[in-house]
């Protein structure tokens, strides 16, 4: 699955601390190099600084797509501000596309400065869940991560990204065990479940598995050092 037929011109990663949204967002914005539009992905996450967009930058320059990287980030130093980049491309009328990684509430926060820009340009905003992490481990814990991001950002989820993993020890299993939960979250959020992700040298290919029959499966690159 790729971005490249339904890439708004914003899109919107978040998500709780470990649910692996920088690695989503990295592979979401290297899949929508295919639309042949400019592609820029910014590093909101200004929350957690050991695993964000900014470990990704060379990996994302070598497919094509522009880091938006915050003057401070990977150093000791946590300011709350967005790329001043950023704020142009949202401001502006050009044909780009644009992916925001967030870290949770206080990065949705600053979000929020954008909204009425995010809102002008058109945006998708896609909540990344993984069952195996304690703080959502229930859909009900999972929806309401996603209604206080909501309420700090002023931006409404569009969509739910189902991105359960054990990092290196997950199986085709683990998957499969997390898709009632991922079902149950777009379900009560009332917003659809894009599609469930998977590395494949570590659960192996495995679309042609009949229990994965009807399913959208989203492969993804190793991209930060967190897996997923």
């Amino acid at each position: 699955m790729t971005t490249k037929n339904r890439a708004p011109a914003v899109t919107v990663i978040c998500g709780h601390y470990g649910a692996g949204k920088t690695n989503v967002a990295v592979n979401f914005a290297i899949d929508a190099r295919g639309t042949g539009l400019p592609v820029y992905l910014a590093d909101a996450d200004i929350v957690n600084p050991y695993f964000r967009a900014a470990d990704a930058a060379e990996m994302l320059c070598g497919y094509g797509v522009e880091p938006l990287i915050p003057l401070f980030a990977n150093s000791n130093v946590d300011i709350p501000a967005l790329p001043p980049m950023l704020t142009s491309l949202l401001e502006g009328n050009g044909n780009e596309i644009i992916f925001i990684d967030v870290g949770g509430d206080d990065g949705s926060v600053v979000l929020g400065r954008y909204a009425e820009a995010i809102r002008r340009r058109g945006y998708e905003m896609f909540f990344v869940i993984n069952r195996y992490r304690p703080l959502t481990a229930r859909p009900e814990d999972a929806a309401e991560c996603a209604r206080e991001i909501e309420s700090a950002s002023g931006l409404k989820v569009t969509g739910i990204v189902n991105n359960s993993s054990l990092g290196e020890e997950t199986t085709a299993d683990d998957i499969l065990g997390s898709i009632g939960y991922a079902e149950a979250t777009a379900r009560i959020m009332g917003v659809p479940l894009i599609g469930h992700t998977y590395i494949p040298d570590i659960t192996g290919q495995f679309s042609g598995d009949p229990r994965f029959g009807g399913l959208t499966l989203i492969p993804m690159r190793r991209a930060t050092k967190a897996l997923f």
